[in-house]
């Protein structure tokens, strides 16, 4: 009989369902609640705050109130407060990482590594807190002096998604504290406890009230949150991650006040497996793209590309590494996938193994249907051959276990193919042809590609997308950058 493991916090208090604004955890001004649950198994974990409009004024009205302390700090200061947040959540690894699991529903293994990558951006960050360098421009003219200099824009509104509810709020906050900025922020209604804990641990690193607020709210009342935040000239960023539509949406609505934006939107990721490419690496790097956090990830590879020549080797071997997964919940040390984040996930991707069907794939591993005796949101890994792109999983972002392989038999074929989609965040492809790696690298269309490579992700490189799939960069140097302006300032003589 499998063992089983415990996903309870040993700190209850990390377990917060209040609001968080100005320093303070309080109720929501209307006195609702949503439920927020475990979708192992659809139980009730706790019900948090749903906010309104008011609560998310309350939390810009603290955040702007705190914005020129916080600017004016040494950046020395600053950086010191983020690492001793970067060290709490070190710290707290298990306890953060079982709040995770809980309600986000990934193995306590992938779990516990979210809180690492988490961590490493929250130190990356406090790191570049002091290199915001600016310039010296060599003047054009006699008795001038001009420099540039590197400013925060202001109040940040972070909306951040369900997927990875550690690594995504962390990869938002940390630079824009870094940068001299406040921040306002709304997690995503599946997954507030990872956020509110994170928050718990900043207020004990001792970030000064109003630095960090944080409002949660329902799939209902989430539009009057974002809108408020939306209207208000105070709010000088949107940082988001999640759909395309959304993203355009809040693009459009943030116009009138012209606030700067950052988007990392939807993916439609292939993935080519070149005739030359070494076939065991390259199931390996798939393996490792594909199901992290079960395919729910906005890189994960939608569509796999595999030369004919090499594809009924390819499969085969994927195959017999996709047969060794395990599915099941995170309170079983052996899962390695674990339950979708709800039934409309399911139902995708049902809907989606079931299309490719109808149109003449071929189900060589998975099934049709949903694990109904895991629990409501389980469903089995799936491996589909014969994929075309009249399929709607060719064209619709799956967020699931799901591997289409597309047969394709030349290079320029394979890359028109890959980039006839409105995204472009990631790409993946494996070659030993060292030519082709740079051709290929440049002509695919992302703004991350992977070469004989199936995990890239780190806080010291760029991510963000291309087409529909955003723009901004988070991570890296370049990161910092989004969280500030640029301002020239230009001297004359003094008079003396």
């Amino acid at each position: 009989m499998t063992s089983t493991l415990t996903l309870t916090p040993a700190r209850d208090d990390l377990i917060q369902s209040r609001n968080f604004i100005g320093g303070h955890w309080c109720e929501g001004a209307d006195g609702r609640t949503f439920a927020v649950v475990d979708p192992a198994d659809d139980s009730v974990i706790v019900p948090v705050v749903d906010s309104s409009g008011a609560d998310a004024k309350a939390a810009v009205d603290a955040a702007s109130a705190a914005f020129p302390a916080w600017r004016d700090a040494p950046a020395r200061q600053r950086a010191q407060l983020i690492k001793r947040w970067h060290a709490s959540i070190v710290e707290h690894q298990e306890d953060l990482a079982r709040i995770i699991s809980r309600e986000q529903g990934k193995p306590l293994a992938e779990a516990r590594g979210e809180v690492l990558y988490a961590a490493s951006y929250v130190e990356w960050f406090a790191e570049e807190a002091v290199r915001a360098y600016g310039d010296v421009i060599p003047a054009p003219v006699d008795g001038r002096r001009m420099t540039v200099v590197k400013e925060p824009v202001g109040v940040v509104a972070a909306v951040t998604p369900w997927n990875f509810p550690a690594a995504m709020i962390a990869r938002k906050i940390a630079p824009a504290l870094a940068a001299g900025c406040t921040v306002v922020c709304k997690p995503a209604e599946d997954t507030p406890l990872t956020s509110l804990a994170l928050l718990r641990l900043a207020q004990e690193a001792g970030l000064p009230a109003g630095t960090l607020n944080i409002v949660t709210a329902s799939r209902e009342t989430t539009p009057a949150v974002v809108g408020q935040w939306l209207k208000d000239p105070r709010v000088r960023k949107i940082t988001f991650t999640g759909s395309t539509p959304v993203g355009k949406h809040l693009a459009r609505e943030s116009a009138d006040t012209l606030k700067k934006l950052s988007l990392e939107l939807g993916g439609n990721a292939p993935f080519i497996v070149f005739e030359d490419a070494d076939l065991d690496a390259a199931v390996a790097g798939l393996m490792t793209a594909k199901f992290r956090n079960g395919g729910q990830t906005c890189v994960s590879p939608n569509r796999v590309f595999v030369h004919g020549a090499v594809h009924d080797a390819f499969v085969a071997k994927l195959a017999e590494r996709m047969a060794k997964l395990t599915v099941g919940p995170a309170t079983r040390p052996d899962a390695l996938i674990g339950p979708m984040i709800n039934a409309r996930a399911v139902d995708k991707i049902l809907r989606h193994i079931e299309d490719a069907l109808d149109k003449g794939g071929r189900l060589v591993f998975g099934s049709t249907r949903g694990l109904g005796q895991l629990g409501p949101n389980f469903v089995s890994p799936a491996l589909i051959t014969g994929a075309t792109t009249e399929m709607a999983l060719a064209h619709e972002e799956t967020f699931g276990p799901v591997v289409p392989v597309f047969r394709f038999g030349s290079e320029a074929e394979v890359i028109e193919i890959a980039n006839a989609t409105p995204y472009g965040l990631a790409s993946y492809f494996y070659s030993n042809d060292i030519d082709r790696v740079w051709r290929v690298a440049a002509a695919l269309e992302s703004g991350i590609v992977a070469v004989n490579e199936g995990a890239f992700a780190s806080e010291a490189a760029p991510f963000g997308g291309v087409k529909d799939s955003g723009y901004g960069r988070e991570g890296s140097r370049y990161g910092l950058d989004e969280y500030m302006h640029t301002k020239y300032v230009c001297q004359g003589n003094l008079k003396r």
